[in-house]
Formats: structure tokens, sequence, C-alpha cells
């Protein structure tokens, strides 16, 4: 079956968005030769070097934006990377902390989780998703 395995950042400045993410994830960022793109890891591994990471996900990858970032008020467009942390509220705080602001407040689903949508520093809407706990005896 098809699935996801990678992601794009489109950035007006490319430098402000790789800090943020590695300042809010710990993600790294590699230039691919001298085009204005970076290799996004978001494991503990290197797969283009030959060694997986430890942990299911999905590499990616940024570049230069075409055109203008995203209008605050813009509905979403495109599909939403989600990614999995163990305190959403916490990463909520580490976003607007490291220039990203709040799309959709952290809110519980019954049975699922905590969620929350957050923009970086240039707009780019993603979510955070806090998984549900084993329920309590």
């Amino acid at each position: 079956m098809p699935r996801p395995v990678h992601f794009e950042i489109h950035a007006s400045d490319p430098d402000t968005v790789r800090a943020f993410y590695e300042s809010v994830f710990g993600w790294r960022f590699e230039r691919w030769g001298d085009a204005p793109y970076w290799i996004v890891l978001t494991g503990d591994g290197d797969p283009m070097a030959g060694k997986p990471h430890t942990q299911p996900g999905i590499d990616g990858g940024m570049l230069q934006r075409e055109g203008e970032a995203p209008g605050e008020q813009q509905p979403v467009g495109s599909f939403v990377v989600t990614v999995d942390v163990p305190d959403c509220d916490g990463y909520v705080d580490r976003v607007v902390s490291a220039g990203g602001s709040v799309a959709l407040a952290a809110q519980d689903m019954q049975g699922v989780g905590r969620v929350a949508y957050v923009k970086d520093p240039d707009g780019n809407l993603l979510g955070l998703f806090q998984p549900e706990g084993p329920a309590e005896a």
C-alpha cells in the first residue's frame, strides 16, 4: 500500500525556519550540494549514509519558497504533517518560544490523545500529537 515517505517545508527564509525546527524538535539539516535544498533528518540515524533510524517516521526536505508565505487566515491547502511529541502543551510552548505561533490550541481527543496545530515562523502549518496514555486502573 502506498504510504508517505518524505515531506517538504517551503521556506521564505531557510535559515530562520531551519533554526526553528532544530530548536523545537532537534531535527538536523544537511545542505544538498550547492542547490537551495536541505535534507531534513528527523531521527537518530542517517539513512543516506546507510544508518537507519531506530524509531519509525519519515525524513524530509526544505527548499526556498517560490512566491509569498501563507497568509494568516489562509485555509489549509495541503497535507498537514503531524509530529509525535511526548508533551503536547510543552511543545506548543517550545514552538512559541522559538518564534512560531498557535493556529489551534491543544485539545483532548477522547480515546486518541492531545492535539494542537501550530505554525513555524514562515506560516507553515504543522500538527502536534501526544498519544493517549494507557488507561488508569
